[in-house]
């Protein structure tokens, strides 16, 4: 059943196996606020189980370009499009959140971001691979990020 993120009053549903919810549930949060300032758009998760394609498919551009996999469990997952650009969000039991930025018309942007929640380690499997630079939100505390260009079609 899908999930309409409301960033005016945050909650924890359907992240309560993460160690971090309340961080996670901020950093969800904070993107969803993101989206409907930017481009009026309503942020909605599903549970995993009922993303597996989307969570495919984020799996599948980190090992073919990075051959990185994640160890943490999926919690949500959502793939929207707005302005040209296809969205997708998988958020982790850890505190990781994946997007992957796909600028549909050839020649746009192409990039993974991860985020680490409030609170959460550097997952082993991206320690020694990125730098993350840290950012202060209202909704999730500090909020840790990296990204990659993608090079590849996908």
């Amino acid at each position: 059943m899908a999930y309409t993120v409301d960033f005016a009053h945050v909650s924890t549903e359907g992240l309560e196996a993460s160690p971090v919810a309340e961080a996670l549930a901020g950093l969800r949060a904070n993107e969803a606020r993101y989206f409907k300032n930017k481009y009026d758009h309503t942020f909605t998760v599903v549970p995993a189980s009922q993303a597996q394609a989307e969570i495919d498919y984020v799996h599948r551009i980190l090992e073919q370009e990075r051959d990185l996999v994640i160890e943490s469990e999926p919690l949500e997952a959502t793939q929207f499009e707005v302005d040209g650009i296809r969205w997708t969000y998988v958020f982790y039991a850890s505190g990781l959140s994946i997007n992957v930025l796909y600028t549909l018309a050839d020649g746009g942007k192409r990039a993974v971001g991860f985020k680490l929640s409030d609170g959460m380690e550097v997952p082993t499997e991206l320690a020694s691979r990125f730098k993350f630079a840290r950012q202060k939100s209202k909704l999730a505390g500090t909020i840790r990020g990296s990204y990659f260009v993608i090079k590849g079609a996908y």
